[in-house]
């Protein structure tokens, strides 16, 4: 069950109008690494834990709060786009300059579709899919997924933030920015956590034996030059403790080149006979 406060996790109240600055916060709300995709994220991977009470309880919290952030996006949307020049457009913007960079900047959508409001999708007008959604069902693996969720969520807030002199704006990115830290870190403790108990391999229950073991710690140098030799993954233990790096500056075939036999008649490939 989901309870609705009418009053916002923070306050969106922006100086000015301001059409432009609307559609790039597009981005963080139906973006990629957007709130809807957090949301949905952390809230399918709470649904799909079994047993693990805490993890679930973490990710419920998490995800119903980011609810509260598109909700306080999509009104600080609404608030620049309040008085937005979208009547007799072509008019004022044939007599001011300065008025046709800002409608050139806007979404036409605000104005034709949405009525003045936020709408599902990014900067760019492409609609939140639910493919950027992570939920694997392995929660370190998830985890890992939420922190580079937040990462990147974090990084295109920072980027917007930088791109605005409006203090209305600034303070409310500085509020979500700081919850991206604290994200972050709450991924990171749930990783540390997790692969105290299983490892840094995922999955942890696959039986080693069936693994090539052979290769399981060579770095293959598919580039020239090997600059890459310099880096921790190219010599000394593996951070699982189970193996030692090797580099391979020359990577040998480890299979033979292949044979393919003719498709069947029916397919109408081209002959094997035709040169």
């Amino acid at each position: 069950m989901f309870y609705h406060i009418k009053e916002l996790a923070y306050q969106a109240k922006p100086e000015r109008p301001d059409p432009i600055m609307a559609r790039r916060l597009q981005e963080l709300i139906g973006g990629q690494f957007g709130e809807m995709s957090v949301m949905n994220q952390y809230l399918f991977q709470a649904w799909g834990t079994r047993g693990h009470a805490k993890y679930r309880d973490l990710l419920l919290d998490t995800g119903t709060e980011e609810i509260g952030h598109i909700e306080l996006l999509s009104t600080m949307v609404a608030r620049l786009l309040d008085d937005a020049p979208v009547t007799e457009l072509d008019t004022a913007a044939a007599t001011n300059p300065a008025l046709a960079a800002i409608i050139g900047g806007m979404d036409p959508q605000h104005a034709i579709v949405s009525g003045l409001s936020a709408t599902p999708k990014d900067s760019n007008g492409v609609p939140w899919s639910g493919g950027y959604i992570i939920a694997g069902g392995n929660l370190l693996a998830d985890m890992r997924s939420n922190l580079h969720a937040e990462s990147q969520g974090r990084l295109q807030a920072v980027r917007i933030y930088e791109q605005t002199d409006d203090r209305g704006i600034k303070d409310m990115l500085s509020y979500l920015i700081a919850r991206d830290t604290m994200h972050q870190n709450q991924w990171l403790a749930a990783i540390y956590e997790l692969e105290q108990q299983e490892g840094v391999v995922v999955p942890n229950t696959f039986p080693k034996e069936l693994e090539k073991r052979d290769v399981s710690y060579l770095f293959l140098n598919h580039s020239l030059g090997d600059e890459s030799s310099k880096g921790r993954w190219a010599s000394g233990q593996s951070m699982d403790g189970m193996g030692t790096f090797q580099y391979v500056k020359d990577v040998p075939p480890f299979g033979p080149a292949p044979k393919l036999k003719p498709a069947p008649p029916a397919v109408h490939t081209t002959p094997p006979n035709v040169m």
